[in-house]
C-alpha cells in the first residue's frame, strides 16, 4: 500500500463498468471479478470490514441486531428522500454517517455498509439519492437495467447538494445524534462526497472511495471549489485504476497550496470499486478492503466524536 498524507483533498467519479451495463446480476459480476481483470476469490465471512459480496450483504442484513428503518426524508421542495437509517448500540449520542452509494444505485450494499458503519458506533443515513426520479415518482428499484446509471447521471451538483443537505439536518435533528456529520462515496459517490464538501462548508469529516473531484482531470482541477472546503478530506485509492489516478498529482497540489486538510492512501494491485467487489483482481481487492476500512473509521472516530 503506498500512502501519503497531506494537507490537500480529493473526490471520486463514476465507474463506467456496472453490473447493469454488462448485462448480469449483482452476484454474477462480482463472480466475474466485477470487470476489472483478475481472477476472482472466494471471499469469507467478515463483519469487522463491510460486506463484499451480495450474499454476504443480505445475510448482513438479516442477521444484524441494530435497529434499522425505512424513512422519508422530507426535502427543501416539498418531495421524499427514501432513507435506510442505522443506529449503533451505544448508550451516548454518536457522529452521523451519510452514505452515497455508487453508480448502481441503492442496494443491499449499500444498506449493508450503513449496517456495518451502525455495529463500529456511527449512525449511518443511506438515502437512495434516485427517490423521485424513476417511473410513478419512485426510485432505484422502479429502473431497470442501464437506465439506473443512465437516469443517475442526471442529477445535478446542485440536486445532490440538496439531498445531501436534507439528510444531513434530519441526522442533526435525531436525539441519537451528538450533531457531527461525515459523508462517504463510493465511486460515483465518492465524486459527490467530495463535492459535498465543496458545498456544505459546515460538513465535519468527507471519505471519498476511489475517484477524483468534478472536474478533475491529469492537466486541470477544481480550484475555485477546493477553495471552499472546510472538511478535512480522506482519499482511498485502487493501485489499479489509472483514470481516477491520473487526476490526484494535480488535485493533491491544488489542495496543499489552498491549506486544506488531504490524506489519501492507495492499495497496490486493487482495482476501481473494491470495496463493493471484494472478489476480484486476484485478491488485492479483498486485501485493500481490509487495509482502507479502519482507515475510514479511523478518521471518522477523530473527527465525528
Amino acid at each position: 500500500m503506498t500512502r501519503t498524507v497531506l494537507v490537500a483533498a480529493a473526490l471520486a467519479v463514476a465507474a463506467p463498468a456496472s453490473a447493469q451495463q454488462a448485462g448480469l446480476t449483482q452476484s454474477e459480476f462480482i463472480q466475474r471479478g466485477g470487470g476489472r481483470g483478475g481472477q476472482p476469490v472466494e471471499v469469507p465471512w467478515n463483519d469487522a470490514v463491510p460486506p463484499g459480496t451480495a450474499e454476504h450483504a443480505a445475510r448482513a442484513l438479516a442477521e444484524s441486531s441494530r435497529h434499522g428503518e425505512w424513512v422519508d426524508i422530507r426535502m427543501a421542495d416539498g418531495t421524499n428522500l427514501n432513507s435506510w437509517v442505522v443506529y449503533p448500540e451505544r448508550a451516548d449520542a454518536a457522529g452521523v454517517v451519510l452514505v452515497i452509494h455508487d453508480i448502481r444505485g441503492m442496494s443491499d450494499m449499500a444498506r449493508a455498509l450503513g449496517d456495518q458503519l451502525a455495529q463500529d458506533g456511527f449512525v449511518a443515513i443511506v438515502p437512495d439519492f434516485l427517490s423521485g426520479l424513476g417511473p410513478g415518482g419512485g426510485g432505484t428499484s422502479s429502473l431497470e437495467g442501464q437506465a439506473v446509471g443512465q437516469t443517475i447521471r442526471t442529477l445535478t451538483k446542485e440536486q445532490m447538494a440538496a439531498r445531501l443537505d436534507a439528510a444531513r439536518a434530519f441526522g442533526q435533528g435525531l436525539p441519537a445524534s451528538n450533531g457531527k456529520t461525515g459523508v462517504v462515496g463510493f465511486c460515483w459517490g465518492g465524486t459527490q462526497s467530495f463535492d459535498y464538501a465543496t458545498s456544505q462548508p459546515e460538513l465535519e469529516a468527507a471519505v471519498v472511495f476511489y475517484g477524483s473531484p468534478t472536474g478533475a482531470t491529469a492537466e486541470a482541477t477544481p480550484r475555485d471549489a477546493f477553495a471552499r472546503i472546510g472538511a478535512p478530506v480522506l482519499g482511498l485509492y485502487a493501485g489499479n485504476d489509472a483514470r481516477i489516478n491520473n487526476t490526484l498529482p494535480l488535485t493533491i497540489a491544488a489542495m496543499k497550496e489552498l491549506g486544506k486538510s488531504y490524506e489519501t492512501h492507495t492499495f497496490d494491485g486493487a482495482g476501481h470499486g473494491f470495496v463493493f467487489n471484494q472478489a476480484g483482481a486476484s485478491g488485492a481487492n479483498l486485501r485493500a478492503a481490509r487495509e482502507a476500512w479502519p482507515l475510514a473509521l479511523r478518521f471518522f472516530r477523530e473527527h465525528l466524536q
